[in-house]
């Protein structure tokens, strides 16, 4: 490709050093942001004759001009590439989709008697973060328990300098125990507020022990009272943990890790796991990921997102290795990052790939766009029949037989849309005298998934039978009495060309 003279000179005077590279447009506007570990050896590949791909080859088409950028090292190459992504959006560059402030929860810990109050910005002095949060609800129940379990304080006086004359509406209802006016030392907030931390944390068993210490000891002391309000707070902590938490093999605390891309589109989801029990799930969606190779699309998520983040476990476990995983180390020393082959952690990374999958395809099914995907009938399935994720993986279940008699139930298996004939299975009825078909396909539904759930086997997003209603009522209730409720199942008429 030919450059222009003072492009070439640019590339010619590039140090052996590492740095950041901003690729401009003759507008002046900066359309890629790239890092290196040695600028000189790889600024100069953009202009070879094959890029590999032809997002690659567009944007060589529009480079104009160079600035590059030194940095001491690999790793701070990593994070200034990182902060520049964010600040310019280049259109060729990787992004965190949607990369809006999300709130999180800041326990303001400089302050004699710290708040815990909700933020957008990280601009609080000595203030300890925890999130972000991008699911709402969560956040709302996470301050819901917050101000049930502890007393802290909601006002916004400065204390001690400045407070009130009296207490306010939450100490009369037991919300808050009045520090303002003195009805509660500072060493008696400050070890409620450690409580918080804890609980923030994910470390529920560790806020429980010191909860029944303090019961014990108001207990000894005849405040009656005081060891009612802690009993009343431990039964709050166990009945958030029986519903919301899942045991996972091997105890310990971890983050686990996943990605999966779809075209443009792709997901990072986290798993974070404390004391040995999945507490919390988060995502970020990223885009323009479609050239971009899996360990390249990884390490943007992990600096983008995962290493900014206060919370982050010792451990963790990823699907593959990112692109720059010694750099990332440098950025995050004391974290081991870890490819699990078998075990628990393996199976807690398929957990979030599996999670990751889930919130993707409900992503495309939101965001389908006619002009775009109309050529891909499997999103257009899902969304004909509003189904709550893309029909990935589906099964069609017929029945046959030869003049009444040896009946056989055929299942064929289709993937993205594509025959997935290791997975093809024929059934011949045994339990059904004569002519039934709906006893038939009763009774291959049942084995097709009774195999399924005993080799623990992918279970299909989609079930579709080929007759009527009578089909499908027979269909339906053998996925219901193996507790298969929520499996998709639709029937199809031929006759008349009719969906159930």
């Amino acid at each position: 490709m030919a450059i222009s003279d003072r492009l070439a000179r640019q590339l010619a005077a590039l140090p052996a050093r590492p740095g950041v590279y901003l690729w401009k447009d003759a507008a002046g506007e900066i359309v890629y942001v790239g890092k290196a570990a040695n600028l000189r050896s790889r600024v100069p590949a953009y202009f070879a004759d094959e890029q590999g791909s032809p997002e690659r080859e567009v944007l060589q088409g529009q480079i104009a001009d160079l600035e590059t950028i030194i940095v001491p090292n690999e790793a701070q190459a990593l994070l200034l590439e990182n902060t520049l992504i964010k600040e310019h959006q280049p259109k060729f560059n990787i992004r965190l989709r949607d990369d809006k402030s999300y709130p999180q929860v800041a326990v303001t810990l400089a302050e004699p008697f710290p708040r815990v109050l909700v933020v957008r910005r990280v601009t609080i002095p000595g203030a300890r973060y925890f999130g972000p949060y991008t699911d709402v609800a969560t956040l709302r129940q996470t301050l819901k328990i917050i101000r049930r379990i502890f007393t802290v304080r909601s006002c916004a006086w400065n204390l001690p300098e400045e407070a009130p004359d009296r207490p306010c509406l939450d100490y009369h209802i037991e919300r808050c125990k009045a520090p303002c006016v003195g009805y509660q030392s500072m060493e008696d907030y400050r070890r409620m507020i450690d409580d918080v931390l804890l609980f923030l944390w994910g470390k529920t068993l560790d806020v429980r022990a010191r909860l029944r210490e303090r019961m014990q000891e108001a207990s000894n002391a005849q405040d009656y009272e005081r060891a009612a309000q802690l009993r009343d707070a431990l039964k709050w902590l166990d009945q958030l943990e029986q519903p919301q938490t899942v045991e996972v093999v091997g105890g310990g605390d971890a983050d686990a890790i996943s990605l999966v891309r779809d075209g443009d589109d792709a997901v990072g989801v986290i798993l974070r796991v404390r004391d040995g029990k999945l507490i919390a799930r988060e995502h970020r969606f990223l885009e323009h990921v479609e050239h971009a190779p899996e360990g390249e699309v990884l390490r943007t998520f992990l600096v983008g997102y995962y290493l900014p983040l206060e919370q982050r476990a010792q451990r963790v476990v990823l699907p593959f290795a990112p692109a720059d995983l010694e750099a990332l180390r440098e950025l995050a020393p004391g974290v081991e990052f870890a490819v699990p082959q078998r075990g628990s952690a393996a199976k807690l990374v398929e957990l979030a790939d599996q999670n990751a999958r889930h919130l993707l395809d409900s992503f495309k099914i939101e965001t389908f766009d006619i002009d775009e995907r109309a050529a891909d009938p499997v999103f257009a399935l899902g969304r004909d029949l509003g189904l709550p994720v893309v029909p990935r993986a589906m099964v069609c279940i017929d029945i046959s037989h030869n003049q009444g008699k040896d009946a056989v139930g055929s299942l064929v298996w289709f993937e993205g849309g594509r025959p997935r004939k290791a997975e093809y299975r024929r059934y011949r009825i045994k339990g059904v005298e004569g002519i039934d078909d709906f006893a038939s396909l009763k009774e291959v539904v049942t084995r097709f998934l009774i195999r399924r759930i005993a080799e623990n086997k992918q279970i299909p997003d989609l079930i579709v039978i080929d007759g009527g209603k009578g089909q499908l009522a027979a269909a339906v209730e053998a996925a219901r009495a193996l507790g298969q409720e929520r499996l998709p199942i639709v029937s199809l008429a031929k006759r008349d060309e009719e969906v159930f």
